[in-house]
Protein backbone atom coordinates (compact mmCIF):
# COMPACT_ATOMS: atom_id res chain seq x y z
CA UNK A 1 0.00 0.00 0.00
CA UNK A 2 1.75 3.30 -1.02
CA UNK A 3 1.85 5.55 1.86
CA UNK A 4 -0.30 8.77 1.63
CA UNK A 5 -0.29 11.97 3.25
CA UNK A 6 -1.50 12.58 6.98
CA UNK A 7 -2.24 15.36 8.86
CA UNK A 8 1.39 15.64 11.27
CA UNK A 9 -0.48 17.01 13.82
CA UNK A 10 -3.06 14.21 13.61
CA UNK A 11 0.22 11.71 13.43
CA UNK A 12 1.51 13.06 16.35
CA UNK A 13 -1.66 12.24 18.44
CA UNK A 14 -2.23 9.24 17.11
CA UNK A 15 1.04 7.92 18.32
CA UNK A 16 1.13 9.93 21.28
CA UNK A 17 -2.48 9.89 22.34
CA UNK A 18 -2.43 6.21 23.91
CA UNK A 19 0.55 7.12 26.17
CA UNK A 20 -1.13 10.55 27.28
CA UNK A 21 -3.97 8.52 27.91
CA UNK A 22 -2.58 5.55 30.05
CA UNK A 23 -1.15 8.52 31.88
CA UNK A 24 -3.70 10.25 32.97
CA UNK A 25 -6.41 7.07 33.61
CA UNK A 26 -2.89 6.19 35.70
CA UNK A 27 -3.67 8.73 37.98
CA UNK A 28 -7.53 8.74 38.20
CA UNK A 29 -7.28 5.18 39.08
CA UNK A 30 -4.09 4.29 40.94
CA UNK A 31 -5.48 4.14 44.73
CA UNK A 32 -8.57 2.43 43.48
CA UNK A 33 -8.66 -1.55 44.00
CA UNK A 34 -11.84 -3.11 41.58
CA UNK A 35 -13.16 -6.48 42.35
CA UNK A 36 -14.40 -8.14 38.40
CA UNK A 37 -15.61 -11.89 39.19
CA UNK A 38 -14.87 -12.00 42.78
CA UNK A 39 -10.43 -10.95 41.76
CA UNK A 40 -8.87 -7.94 42.71
CA UNK A 41 -7.40 -5.84 40.83
CA UNK A 42 -5.41 -2.48 41.24
CA UNK A 43 -6.00 0.59 38.80
CA UNK A 44 -2.39 0.15 37.15
CA UNK A 45 -3.80 -3.77 35.93
CA UNK A 46 -7.55 -2.38 34.86
CA UNK A 47 -5.58 1.01 32.77
CA UNK A 48 -3.29 -1.40 31.49
CA UNK A 49 -6.28 -3.26 29.85
CA UNK A 50 -7.28 -0.24 28.56
CA UNK A 51 -3.98 0.48 27.03
CA UNK A 52 -4.20 -2.48 24.80
CA UNK A 53 -7.17 -1.95 22.74
CA UNK A 54 -6.38 2.06 22.14
CA UNK A 55 -2.75 1.08 21.52
CA UNK A 56 -4.81 -0.95 18.69
CA UNK A 57 -7.06 1.44 17.56
CA UNK A 58 -4.48 3.91 17.16
CA UNK A 59 -2.05 1.98 15.13
CA UNK A 60 -5.12 0.74 12.88
CA UNK A 61 -6.10 4.22 12.35
CA UNK A 62 -2.25 5.34 11.88
CA UNK A 63 -2.24 2.34 9.39
CA UNK A 64 -5.72 3.14 7.26
CA UNK A 65 -5.11 6.79 7.19
CA UNK A 66 -1.57 6.96 6.52
CA UNK A 67 -1.00 3.59 4.85
CA UNK A 68 1.95 3.23 6.56
CA UNK A 69 2.84 1.61 10.17
CA UNK A 70 6.89 0.97 11.07
CA UNK A 71 8.23 -2.00 11.90
CA UNK A 72 9.38 -0.48 15.11
CA UNK A 73 6.04 0.14 16.07
CA UNK A 74 4.31 -3.12 14.96
CA UNK A 75 7.01 -4.13 17.15
CA UNK A 76 6.39 -2.41 20.07
CA UNK A 77 2.27 -3.08 19.28
CA UNK A 78 2.98 -6.84 19.83
CA UNK A 79 4.94 -6.81 22.96
CA UNK A 80 1.81 -4.44 24.18
CA UNK A 81 -0.38 -7.12 23.29
CA UNK A 82 1.29 -9.62 24.56
CA UNK A 83 3.11 -8.64 28.12
CA UNK A 84 0.19 -6.12 28.66
CA UNK A 85 -2.74 -8.87 28.18
CA UNK A 86 0.52 -11.16 30.30
CA UNK A 87 -0.05 -8.32 32.76
CA UNK A 88 -4.10 -8.52 32.80
CA UNK A 89 -3.86 -12.18 32.41
CA UNK A 90 -2.41 -13.00 35.47
CA UNK A 91 -2.73 -9.61 37.77
CA UNK A 92 1.25 -8.84 37.52
CA UNK A 93 2.09 -5.68 37.17
CA UNK A 94 5.33 -6.99 36.26
CA UNK A 95 4.89 -8.49 32.99
CA UNK A 96 3.74 -5.07 31.69
CA UNK A 97 6.87 -3.20 33.62
CA UNK A 98 9.23 -5.53 31.22
CA UNK A 99 8.28 -4.51 28.37
CA UNK A 100 10.18 -1.27 27.48
CA UNK A 101 13.22 -3.54 28.38
CA UNK A 102 12.04 -6.26 26.04
CA UNK A 103 11.61 -3.31 23.55
CA UNK A 104 14.50 -1.57 23.88
CA UNK A 105 16.83 -4.86 23.97
CA UNK A 106 15.54 -5.78 20.42
CA UNK A 107 15.74 -2.33 18.97
CA UNK A 108 19.29 -2.66 20.60
CA UNK A 109 20.29 -6.17 19.35
CA UNK A 110 18.92 -5.48 15.99
CA UNK A 111 20.77 -2.76 15.05
CA UNK A 112 23.90 -4.82 16.85
CA UNK A 113 23.05 -7.48 14.43
CA UNK A 114 23.34 -5.02 11.33
CA UNK A 115 26.94 -2.88 13.32
CA UNK A 116 28.29 -6.98 13.07
CA UNK A 117 27.54 -7.39 9.53
CA UNK A 118 28.96 -4.12 8.62
CA UNK A 119 25.39 -2.55 8.53
CA UNK A 120 22.68 0.21 9.48
CA UNK A 121 19.71 -1.20 9.89
CA UNK A 122 18.88 2.42 11.14
CA UNK A 123 19.39 3.55 7.76
CA UNK A 124 16.93 1.88 5.94
CA UNK A 125 14.57 3.26 8.52
CA UNK A 126 15.21 6.70 8.92
CA UNK A 127 17.00 7.61 5.67
CA UNK A 128 14.10 9.34 3.65
CA UNK A 129 13.52 11.78 6.31
CA UNK A 130 16.94 11.60 7.77
CA UNK A 131 20.01 11.96 4.68
CA UNK A 132 23.37 11.30 5.79
CA UNK A 133 26.63 9.75 4.50
CA UNK A 134 26.96 5.98 5.05
CA UNK A 135 29.61 6.98 7.63
CA UNK A 136 27.50 9.18 9.48
CA UNK A 137 24.81 6.30 9.79
CA UNK A 138 27.46 4.20 11.28
CA UNK A 139 28.27 6.35 13.96
CA UNK A 140 24.74 7.50 14.91
CA UNK A 141 23.67 3.62 15.17
CA UNK A 142 26.66 2.65 17.14
CA UNK A 143 25.74 5.52 19.61
CA UNK A 144 22.00 4.53 19.11
CA UNK A 145 22.62 0.82 19.98
CA UNK A 146 24.87 1.13 23.20
CA UNK A 147 21.72 3.99 24.13
CA UNK A 148 19.44 1.43 23.69
CA UNK A 149 20.86 -1.09 25.68
CA UNK A 150 21.79 1.89 28.16
CA UNK A 151 17.60 2.36 28.27
CA UNK A 152 17.25 -1.28 28.79
CA UNK A 153 19.01 -1.42 31.69
CA UNK A 154 17.98 1.71 33.50
CA UNK A 155 14.39 0.63 33.04
CA UNK A 156 15.20 -2.68 34.97
CA UNK A 157 16.55 -0.32 37.89
CA UNK A 158 13.62 1.79 37.67
CA UNK A 159 10.81 -0.61 38.29
CA UNK A 160 12.88 -3.02 40.41
CA UNK A 161 13.76 -0.29 42.77
CA UNK A 162 11.10 2.16 42.36
CA UNK A 163 7.45 2.03 43.48
CA UNK A 164 4.92 1.76 40.44
CA UNK A 165 3.95 5.85 40.40
CA UNK A 166 7.49 6.64 39.89
CA UNK A 167 7.97 3.88 36.92
CA UNK A 168 4.68 5.16 35.13
CA UNK A 169 6.27 8.72 34.81
CA UNK A 170 9.97 7.77 34.08
CA UNK A 171 7.97 5.36 30.84
CA UNK A 172 5.62 8.74 30.14
CA UNK A 173 8.32 11.61 30.35
CA UNK A 174 11.94 9.86 30.95
CA UNK A 175 11.94 7.48 27.93
CA UNK A 176 10.38 9.87 26.24
CA UNK A 177 12.53 13.04 27.06
CA UNK A 178 15.85 10.57 26.80
CA UNK A 179 15.03 9.62 23.46
CA UNK A 180 14.81 13.52 22.86
CA UNK A 181 17.75 14.58 24.22
CA UNK A 182 19.40 11.78 22.54
CA UNK A 183 19.08 13.11 19.08
CA UNK A 184 19.57 16.60 20.04
CA UNK A 185 22.78 16.02 21.30
CA UNK A 186 23.63 14.47 17.89
CA UNK A 187 24.16 17.55 15.94
CA UNK A 188 27.61 17.43 15.19
CA UNK A 189 26.99 13.94 13.17
CA UNK A 190 24.25 15.65 11.35
CA UNK A 191 26.14 18.57 10.66
CA UNK A 192 29.16 16.88 9.30
CA UNK A 193 27.61 13.91 7.75
CA UNK A 194 24.43 15.52 6.13
CA UNK A 195 23.84 15.54 3.03
CA UNK A 196 21.43 18.54 1.68
CA UNK A 197 18.33 16.78 -0.19
CA UNK A 198 18.90 19.05 -3.84
CA UNK A 199 22.21 17.28 -3.45
CA UNK A 200 22.68 15.54 -7.17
Amino acid sequence: MAGKTIDPKLKTALELGPIVVFFAAYLLLKDRVFTIGGTEYQGFILVTAGFIPLMLISTGLLWKLSGHVSKMQVITLVLVVIFGGLSVWLNDERFFKIKPTLIYLLFGGALGVGLLRGESYLQGLMEATLPLQPEGWMILTRRLCAFFFGLAVLNEVIWRTQTTETWVYFKTFGLTAAIFLFFMTQGAVFKKYGIEKDQG
